[in-house]
């Protein structure tokens, strides 16, 4: 009996060559994709994921190499920029995903219209409309338009009947993935799906890619959760070449840190190989006999081996200079605008070291309170104070301030050779090299950058100042993952006081030490830890039952449900003991975040798995037990401020 014959491959790719001018991005790179397979791409900015996923798609071609596509598979292309035909609504645009479907729907439509104005072939007409409602029964029914309005109220698309000439780039994008997700192709191909999408509605994502979607998809992105999670196979972009690991993220981190270290042994060998046979040859007469001919052949081709070429990666840095007592202090803010109450009563107290995460959905105000905090927008009533000493460097979503008709360098350094930075004098190009930028690079116009790269300009032109708070605004989105681990590396080890806006929940959970999250209302809630024990924390609060009867008077900015005390207890005020305790608690805290850090990022690193899971395990419960004392202490000294201020 025969045995089954394997799937055919959706898409195959062998020897792949793509260049631009002078700069290869592609060489003799190979990738197949089955039906059905999940895979993720991973890769530093302009390493070419985006052009390899252009080549797959059929919309960009490569200067060497074949593509084979099978026969009558559908492959769907969600571009970073989106483009639609016409000017659709959003709802027309996500519908014509639907191709067969909509197709039917409209020759449905046209038959009826006609049988009901009486004009021509009746018969013909109720054999057109009768095919066309079998059309439409056969490729979901008549309830699909449902299913497109459900796609778009998860993905936040509000406005159905917009205009996308009238909607946001976000929007537009969000738009853009419901369409392809709604045509369910054989192979989905998304290039940064999770740009402009809240935390919540990554995590509907999320869910949906994994326990809905059943055929293929190529994922290209930077969240690391999503990727972990999602992923079957995860496939690295790199010098031109294509390396496929099994498994999500952190298989991938733990397989590449072993084939780095094959290549490390491979090179010492080679060089210690070079090393001996040199010295043998500086030793020897000239004659020679056959063996020691071939000896030196041997030699000479190991010359000729090129050293493995390793990443060029970013490496972050900032002078963080001395603060006072008061960095920042939101007391009673309260933002609104166009009659709509955005933030409603905000306090805020930020100390060193702090670095909170703001979370919210989609226009609900958290790029306005950082406008706010800036001075660019006026609270409604409430007060902003900025310590005296507080420098604030800030890295907004646009990435405002970029010439595209300069260089990388020019944009950075302008007219400057030598860059100042903390009192060091350094090298322009020697900086920009510290941001993965080498001197060929540095030439290049910020016109023609990824928006990854794009990205890395403006952290180099962020970077050259001092400052002791930093506020950053969706950072996260198009940088590599790369990147994204030196970003977060800089704000930890250095304790740098920081308020961050974004969705990447990997980067709040290694970075953050408390969650803003902007709720219904205007209101926001301050969560003690990262986004793990956010949504514990909320998790719990949400499954408190709600009282009967409304509370006489509403609650300002919420305290973390776990230490909700009584707000109509008696002021009281501080003894001596509780005063004392107080001042401690902020060293106490700070130590206990730093432990969870640390252990954080044990967790996270490949050489802890190459110990044993007794070992892991440890690590682990001793990070459980490091997040517990710090919510215990958080918790304290909140309630020790609550009193001090009644």
């Amino acid at each position: 009996m025969l045995g089954r014959r394997p799937p055919v491959s959706i898409v195959t790719a062998q020897g792949i060559h793509r260049a631009y001018g002078n700069h290869t991005v592609l060489r003799a790179a190979d990738l197949s994709i089955d039906p059905g397979e999940r895979i993720g791409i991973v890769g530093l900015n302009g390493a070419g994921k985006s052009t390899l996923s252009r080549i797959l798609a059929g919309t960009e071609p490569a200067d060497l190499g074949t593509v084979a596509r099978r026969r009558g598979a559908s492959i769907a292309y969600l571009e970073q920029v989106p483009s639609f035909e016409g000017d659709p609504t959003a709802f027309e645009a996500v519908t014509s995903g639907l191709l067969g479907w909509s197709d039917a729907v409209a020759r449905h439509e046209a038959a009826s219209l006609a049988l009901s104005s009486g004009v021509g072939n009746i018969g013909y007409l109720l054999e057109q409309q009768a095919t066309a409602q079998a059309d439409v029964e056969r490729l979901g029914g008549w309830d699909r338009e449902h299913n497109v309005l459900a796609f778009m109220n998860h993905l936040s698309i509000r406005r159905p009947d917009a205009k996308v000439s009238s909607l946001s780039g976000g929007e537009q994008r969000r738009v853009a993935l419901a369409r392809v997700l709604i045509s369910s192709p054989d192979l989905a191909i998304l290039d940064e799906p999770t740009n402009h999408l809240d935390a919540e509605t990554i995590e509907w994502l999320e869910a949906y890619l994994i326990d809905e979607y059943q055929n293929a998809i190529l994922l290209i992105t930077h969240d690391r959760y999503l990727l972990d999670r999602v992923a079957q196979r995860t496939v690295e972009v790199a010098n031109g070449e294509v390396y496929s690991y099994d498994g999500g993220y952190q298989l991938y981190l733990e397989q590449k840190a072993e084939r780095l270290a094959h290549m490390e042994r491979t090179e010492s060998n080679r060089q210690n190989f070079l090393r001996k046979e040199l010295e043998w040859l500086s030793r020897q007469p000239k004659a020679r006999s056959t063996k020691q001919k071939a000896r030196i052949e041997r030699a000479e081709t190991a010359k000729g081996v090129s050293a493995p070429k390793l990443d060029r990666t970013a490496t972050l840095e900032l002078d963080v200079v001395r603060s006072g007592k008061t960095i920042l202090e939101l007391r009673d803010l309260r933002v609104e605008i166009g009659g709509r109450v955005l933030i409603h009563d905000l306090s805020l107290f930020l100390t060193e070291g702090e670095r909170i995460g703001i979370v919210g959905p989609n226009g609900s105000g958290k790029t306005t309170l950082l406008k706010t905090l800036l001075g660019e927008l006026k609270p409604a009533s409430g007060s902003v104070v900025l310590g005296q000493n507080t420098k604030v460097a800030y890295f907004d979503q646009r990435r405002s301030g970029l010439d595209d008709s300069k260089s990388i360098f020019d944009n950075v350094a302008g007219d400057q050779s030598k860059i100042e930075l903390g009192g060091e004098v350094i090298e322009a190009r020697s900086y920009l090299e510290r941001f993965a930028f080498d001197p060929h690079k540095q030439r290049q116009i910020v016109g023609s950058l990824s928006g990854g790269e794009r990205a890395r300009v403006a952290l180099a032109r962020l970077l050259r100042q001092s400052a002791n708070l930093v506020i950053l605004d969706e950072p996260t989105n198009d940088l590599d993952t790369a990147t994204l681990g030196a970003l977060e590396s800089m704000l930890v080890d250095f304790g740098i006081t920081a308020l961050v806006v974004t969705h990447d929940r990997w980067f709040l959970d290694r970075v953050a030490t408390s969650v803003l999250a902007f709720e219904d209302g205007g209101h926001a809630t301050r969560y003690p830890g990262n986004y793990e024990t956010y949504r514990r924390l909320r998790a719990e609060r949400e499954s408190v039952p709600k009282p009967s009867s409304p509370p006489s008077a509403p609650a300002k900015t919420l305290p973390v449900a776990a230490v909700a005390k009584d707000r109509s207890a008696k002021k009281k005020g501080l003894n001596n003991v509780e005063q004392r305790e107080l001042g401690s608690l902020p060293d106490a805290i700070e130590r206990a975040e730093r432990r969870v850090s640390d252990l954080g990022q044990a967790l996270a690193n490949p050489k802890t798995y190459a110990a044993s899971g007794k070992e892991i395990a440890k690590v682990g419960a001793e990070l459980e037990l490091a997040k517990a004392e710090v919510d215990t202490l958080t918790q304290r000294w909140e309630e020790l401020e609550r009193k001090k201020s009644e």
